[in-house]
């Protein structure tokens, strides 16, 4: 049985990750790519769908034992688990190397105290557990082999073969280091090279750690800033750029219901704020990169701008139901693909052009290309500002005139505006300057409620969202502003859970609202972090810092966050861990710290 959604620790080499339970069970793997077929599915399943279990040995009729420490070895992804078992203490090393050649997992076992006898389970299942892979010896090597995958398990330890799954039986004294590896590799290729786990290990550990020393934030908050840095570094694709939003598909944002989506692509949207998070942090390298990407992504086409892409930019992400899985805790459907690929999501345009501005603004290489997007995407917005649309949430009922698709395009003309100013670009600056007043007196007219002080959902709504938190920090209006003011406050009223954290919009239950599903979900722990950036904004900024470290103790104890929080049943839910979690933690911590308004 999967473990609780924050049991588990991210490792990853920048091309797809794993996630390893606190039991030393590697239960989510997709190879060679993030949106590859996984593995190892027992995450959405069962042992049945794939499972690596590594750890103390146990009764095969007990729960297995699980780590009484684990932690990332300084700033890395690398993993160390340690038990304490009657027999002695050992510790686990679990790690991908970044890659130049074949994707590796590597998990290295030490012995510490005591002789304890070990056990390696791997059970390999592919196509999301669907298809059991032919297993054979080739030169001495353990391969398993199922249509265009191989996958290569090498040890110095015996193994052998039961019940559809590779063991391995051992113990490990004081100073004792054994080594298991798995390699991918396309079935019509040659071998893999013989893993070199050492040498491995230490070229990974250098890789993190000079890859941090790149951070330019230094204050306070410096412990999540990092570990949220190398989450989103971990779920950026390296040969393109593009960025995921999460390494999971399915994990669903209500235990038991259907709200299970696929999150192994790229939002324009959550990839712009990374990239922006990663810019205000010094990473200008991984900016210019996903600036390549959009470039390619897009194309010559933006007038059909998708809102997300595969992670090299394919468009197609048709999406299916695998109906084989159950599901994570019985969450069914588990998808794959993603069906929103295609709304419009107005929006987006200014998410990407925020993100382009603030590129240029941190001196980032002038791209004319990117200078020509932005312009066109302003002549197509000057067309289309005005339709519904799906909105940022990606509902799927029917569209809307959302006031925050609106501020987005207000805000997309408006640092264009800037562009053509800076004498960076040339365009029809009177003209949007025009644009620009005409979406800002219609957002004020037709998105405002009056008699409550507060901007609404959509046009002519009653509802609230928390996207209308972002109006103060997109400069759409200033902090002091009595709408502002007003919208804040009754999204705490209106959108605040009991312990304080924020719902992205109102759920119907049973009944089909806003966003056309059934059933609820948990606090957004993104729009968590917007309440605690405006707080802040407004001078509430002791409020602002007691909401921001309440949020800080939900990560777990590795510092990670999935996509929600589930304020009754007291833990993570979403997919895991997620991009749009920890960009607003680490521009809370930056408002906060510029602030002074932080503890201790």
């Amino acid at each position: 049985m999967a473990g609780r959604i924050e049991d588990y620790a991210l490792i990853g080499d920048m091309q797809t990750a794993a996630l390893v339970c606190r039991d030393g069970t590697v239960d989510w793997l997709c190879l060679p790519r993030f949106d590859s077929h996984a593995i190892f599915a027992g995450l959405l399943g069962t042992e049945e769908h794939g499972f690596w279990r590594l750890g103390p040995a146990h009764a095969s009729d007990a729960e297995p034992p699980t780590a009484a420490r684990r932690s990332y070895r300084g700033d890395s992804l690398i993993l160390e688990s340690e038990w304490d078992t009657p027999r002695g203490t050992v510790r686990v090393i679990d790690f991908m190397p970044p890659r130049d050649g074949a994707p590796q997992l590597i998990r290295i076992v030490e012995g510490v105290s005591g002789r304890v006898p070990m056990r390696s389970a791997l059970r390999m299942r592919f196509s999301y557990g669907r298809i059991v892979p032919w297993v054979h010896k080739h030169e001495g090597r353990t391969v398993a082999v199922a249509g265009p995958d191989s996958v290569w398990f090498d040890t110095d330890r015996e193994t052998y073969g039961k019940s559809l799954t590779t063991y391995s039986d051992f113990t490990v004294g004081p100073g004792d280091r054994f080594a298991f590896t798995i390699s991918w590799q396309a079935s019509h290729k040659e071998p893999p090279p013989l893993p070199e786990p050492e040498q491995s290990l230490e070229a990974t550990e250098d890789f993190w750690r000079e890859w941090v020393e790149h951070c330019t934030y230094h204050g306070p908050y410096r412990e999540a800033v990092i570990r949220s840095l190398i989450t989103l570094k971990a779920l950026t694709y390296a040969p393109t750029g593009g960025i995921v939003a999460a390494p999971t598909t399915s994990l669903p944002e209500e235990i038991g219901g259907v709200r299970n989506w696929d999150y192994r692509y790229t939002w324009l949207r959550d990839a712009a704020i990374t990239l922006s998070s990663l810019l205000r942090t010094g990473y200008r390298e991984e900016a210019r990169a996903w600036r390549e990407w959009l470039l390619r992504a897009v194309a010559g086409d933006p007038e059909n701008l998708q809102i997300m892409y595969g992670i090299a930019g394919e468009r197609e992400l048709g999406e299916a139901e695998l109906d084989w899985l159950p599901g994570y805790e019985n969450s069914a459907p588990v998808r794959v693909g993603n069906g929103a690929a295609h709304q419009l999501q107005l929006d987006v345009y200014g998410e990407v052009t925020e993100a382009l501005h603030l590129a240029h603004m941190t001196g980032l290489a002038r791209s004319d290309y990117a200078s020509l997007l932005q312009l066109k995407l302003i002549r197509y917005l000057e067309d289309h500002w005005d339709q519904p649309d799906e909105g940022i949430w990606e509902v799927r009922g029917p569209r809307r005139h959302f006031v925050h698709s609106k501020v987005m395009a207000w805000v997309a003309v408006d640092r264009t505006i800037k562009l053509i100013e800076s004498g960076d670009a040339d365009g029809p600056l009177e003209r949007w300057r025009e644009l620009r007043d005409d979406i800002h007196r219609d957002v004020c007219e037709k998105g405002y409620d009056k008699e409550r002080n507060t901007f609404t959902q959509s046009y002519g709504s009653k509802e609230l969202d928390a996207s209308l938190l972002l109006i103060p920090q997109m400069g759409f209006l200033p902090p002091d502003d009595k709408r502002v003011i007003g919208t804040i406050e009754a999204i705490q009223r209106e959108l605040s859970t009991a312990d304080g954290f924020i719902l992205r919009y109102p759920t119907q239950g049973e009944d089909e609202g806003v966003d056309g599903l059934p059933g609820d979900e948990g606090a957004f722990l993104a729009c968590s972090f917007w309440m605690a950036d405006d707080l802040a904004m407004i001078g509430r900024v002791d409020e602002a810092r007691k909401l921001f470290e309440k949020l800080l103790s939900l990560r777990n104890d590795l510092g990670l966050l999935a996509e929600e929080w589930d304020p009754r049943l007291q833990r993570q839910v979403g997919n895991f861990p997620q991009a749009f979690s920890h960009v607003p933690l680490i521009d809370t911590a930056l408002r906060l710290t510029a602030s002074g308004a932080y503890g201790g």
